[in-house]
């Protein structure tokens, strides 16, 4: 075992835990997961959102969604 592990809290430094604004393909179209996940989040938010989104833009949505409906929490 190499004693990494996934999850946890975000270490500064690790580059999983970039903002999406820096990601290197952050610019690409938003993802097939991520869409499904988002359009669930904005339903149960009451939200709607442009299709037309990038993985970066998708991602700060689903923060944002997570906190608001509670799916974020642990």
């Amino acid at each position: 075992m190499s004693g990494e592990t996934l999850g946890g809290t975000p270490e500064a430094g690790n580059p999983a835990s970039k903002d999406p604004a820096d990601w290197v393909t952050g610019d690409e179209p938003i993802t097939g997961a991520q869409r499904s996940y988002l359009d669930t989040l904005a339903r149960e938010a009451g939200e709607e959102l442009p299709a037309d989104l990038t993985k970066a833009e998708a991602s700060e949505h689903i923060e944002r969604l997570q906190a608001k409906t509670g799916r974020g929490d642990s």
